[in-house]
């Protein structure tokens, strides 16, 4: 199998963290004691940091995202694995503002439990925090899944509207309300073709036939309930399609954000054929996207796969969404 470029698993995530905050020093600086991303420059009507985090191996997420109109600090961990709560508690401290400063967590237990302990450190010190818990991955939806739904590419959207609420001024309360809603009316659905390359083991995570994909994947390589026949790829994004919008439940004529997102080793070339074939289906429901994303943003190391987000937005939040924003990752 393929290997991956580093000098050893252990300095892979510290190696590109200084490179990242080399290549992009105009808009962030590393703190290499603690491992986190920190923004040069944000909005001076911000009166709330915006921090978020989770494990390595999603680039761009989460580092990509920092900058003004979207992060203040970002807390990558060892791949796929959460940041130490010593981290976020630090990052928290460097970014805080004086209405004090909200995490934007996706749902998995390390991320809750490290995210919560620092928390709980920081209203020690008195610096209000508050979170907004990102569940969108539809499928986790179910009640043999003790954590709930997990947090995946939906995150970016969420960081990029409450970004823009944040510059606007909004405090901490209006910011977790707003977050939540947001997190409320998204979903994400995820397929993938192929597993991810173990960093430690230099082999696939799992293995799939030519004629198999595995259906409702996780961002960490997490399998799928069952692995599901290849096909075509218009039934298979109207299936997903069709699932997403079976619990969301959109009314006709609303706003509607999708993300088409690339696992790590899809081609451009193929996510902008699922998104022509996104499209496609949501007209025929009476749909349209209001605006869209397309690329690698939310990825699983050099998985190949792609995911479906569609997001319900109210008239305020495109508003948000269409503000400017200059990350690494992100910008207009």
């Amino acid at each position: 199998m393929a290997s991956y470029f580093e000098n050893g698993s252990d300095a892979l995530v510290p190696d590109a963290l200084q490179g990242f905050a080399l290549a992009h020093a105009d808009l962030v600086t590393l703190d290499p004691g603690h491992g986190f991303l920190l923004a040069r420059d944000t909005a001076p009507a911000r009166r709330v940091a915006l921090l978020s985090g989770g494990g390595a191996g999603h680039e761009p997420m989460h580092a990509g995202y920092v900058g003004r109109g979207m992060l203040d600090a970002a807390c990558p961990g060892r791949v796929f694995a959460s940041p130490h709560n010593r981290q976020i508690y630090e990052a928290s401290l460097a970014a805080a503002r004086p209405g004090g400063v909200l995490h934007i967590v996706k749902n998995y237990t390390g991320d809750r439990i490290n995210f919560g302990i620092a928390a709980e450190r920081l209203a020690h010190r008195g610096v209000p925090c508050a979170r907004v818990l990102v569940d969108d991955d539809l499928a986790s939806d179910s009640g043999e899944v003790a954590t709930g739904r997990r947090g995946t590419g939906g995150t970016v959207l969420v960081e990029k509207i409450l970004g823009a609420a944040a510059d606007a001024g909004a405090g901490l309360d209006d910011l977790q309300r707003l977050g939540s809603r947001l997190a409320a009316r998204c979903r994400t659905l995820a397929v993938a073709s192929a597993a991810h390359t173990s960093p430690t083991l230099g082999e696939p995570a799992f293995r799939l036939g030519p004629d198999e994909i595995e259906y409702g994947v996780g961002i960490h390589g997490e399998r799928a309930r069952r692995t599901a026949e290849k096909g075509p790829l218009g039934p298979l994004v109207e299936r997903m399609t069709g699932e997403l919008l079976a619990a969301l439940a959109p009314e006709p004529g609303c706003t509607l954000l999708t993300l088409v997102n690339g696992l790590g080793a899809v081609t451009p070339l193929e996510l902008y054929a699922v998104h022509g074939e996104l499209v496609r289906v949501l007209g025929a429901h009476g749909l349209a996207p209001a605006r869209c994303l397309v690329g690698d943003y939310a990825t699983a190391l050099d998985m190949r796969g792609f995911s479906l987000t569609l997001l319900v937005a109210e008239p305020s939040d495109l508003a948000h969404y269409d503000a400017p924003v200059h990350t690494a990752a992100l910008r207009w």
